[in-house]
């Protein structure tokens, strides 16, 4: 049953309950003796921030589902824009460049998107590209403006009046769409609802014990939306999140030490990167309480180096299971798969993702190539064989955005 929801209306709890808390952090230079400074908004801020920018879209046109691509870089300015966006109404798309210029244009012109908040490169693009995107009329630039109209970001914070009324949503409103990796087929557009993004807060704050007050280092920018819906501070490293492969690990953990951070957040990659540097400099962290990482397997060694990384026994390393269109599934601590699962691993047993969520439900149903009309159709399998992986609970999405034979097949 829907209920009157924006995931927004999170944000403004925290900044009711935790006002003057840091709410995110970003490194903003250095000084003169070569220090990186930091950059920050508290949680009054940002959710003052936000709501001036909502109604700044609002005045510029934006309404109750207005499609709206989301292209900045992580920083304190795309925390506030994604709250916004949200906050209008509006629905969120939000793609991974690092899956190449042309599979982005083609995934954004299947969503035919009504305008772009985004910096100049991209709205060069956009103006290049500019037939692919004929109901793109809503644009903002973060940035420098050139001559492909709409207004920047501050002249969107100046407008926005207090008198304009936001909208109200509902938990079964779309919030966003979200494009898959592309790694098992044609990138798809997943249609996130307001009670979803709900449900993924409340799950990964139960589970993993969040608590309010945390500090988070963030290598994957949508995870700033959870940490403010929770209280936690989000910390914004100095890296490219579409190559974590490549990050400067001195880099991230000169940012756990500044930032007494509590928890991190990124891919196996970022942490192979991150716990190698950490065994050849014999560095630990005595804040961090967790790490997670999620979005491929994650190796033994790159837990194994982690764990060293971490002096507090309580701490560990969790690798939380689940896909663009489930999210999350399933979750497995390190510890656990060292003293337990690591050997099967090794002896082609695959990997270990660990048991359910709460309120997470999962069943192994024969394998069928043809749609399933209904779950009365599906046919569970005893345990030991083979077959399909479904998943129910609060945070399975119903759709892919305008492709009807994919959301049947899945």
């Amino acid at each position: 049953m829907s209920r009157t929801l924006n995931i927004a209306d999170r944000l403004r709890e925290s900044a009711r309950c935790y006002a003057a808390q840091r709410a995110v952090v970003c490194p903003a230079g250095r000084d003169a003796t070569g220090r990186i400074t930091w950059s920050h908004l508290t949680f009054r801020q940002l959710d003052e921030e936000s709501d001036r920018l909502a109604r700044g879209l609002i005045r510029f046109g934006v309404s109750k589902g207005t499609r709206l691509v989301l292209a900045v870089p992580p920083s304190l300015e795309f925390v506030a824009l994604t709250f916004a966006i949200f906050r209008a109404g509006a629905v969120c798309v939000l793609i991974d460049p690092g899956m190449g210029r042309s599979r982005v244009i083609r995934c954004l012109t299947e969503v035919s998107p009504d305008g772009f908040v985004a910096i100049p490169f991209v709205q060069a693009l956009r103006v290049i590209s500019r037939r692919k995107f004929p109901s793109a009329k809503l644009n903002i630039t973060l940035g420098r403006r050139w001559l492909w109209g709409g207004i920047t970001y501050r002249e969107l914070q100046r407008s926005g009046e207090p008198a304009l009324r936001l909208p109200e949503t509902k938990s079964t409103d779309q919030a966003a769409i979200i494009f898959t990796s592309g790694s098992t087929g044609p990138p798809k557009g997943v249609l996130y609802e307001h009670g979803m993004f709900d449900a993924q807060v409340n799950l990964l704050r139960e589970f993993y014990k969040i608590e309010p007050g945390e500090i988070d280092l963030s290598g994957f920018p949508l995870f700033a939306l959870f940490n403010s819906a929770m209280g936690v501070t989000t910390v914004i490293p100095d890296m490219d999140p579409t190559r974590p492969a490549d990050v400067d690990p001195a880099k991230i953990c000169r940012a756990i030490e500044d930032q007494s951070v509590t928890q991190a957040f990124g891919s196996p990659a970022l942490w192979n990167r991150v716990g190698r540097y950490c065994e050849q400099h014999a560095i630990r962290f005595p804040t961090l309480r967790r790490v997670l990482s999620a979005g491929a397997p994650v190796p033994t060694k790159v837990i194994e180096r982690m764990l060293a990384a971490l002096p507090d026994e309580r701490a560990d390393v969790h690798t939380p299971y689940g896909a663009t269109e489930s999210l999350p599934i399933a979750s497995v601590n390190g510890r656990h798969v060292l003293a337990t699962t690591a050997g099967r691993s090794r002896s082609g047993a695959g990997t270990c993702i660990g048991r359910p969520f709460p309120r997470i439900e999962i069943r192994i149903i024969e394998i069928s190539d043809s749609p399933l009309e209904s779950i009365e159709q599906a046919r569970s399998l005893p345990a030991g064989e083979v077959g399909e992986i479904i998943v129910k609970g609060p945070v399975v999405t119903r759709e892919y955005y305008l492709r009807p034979e994919e959301t049947r097949a899945a």
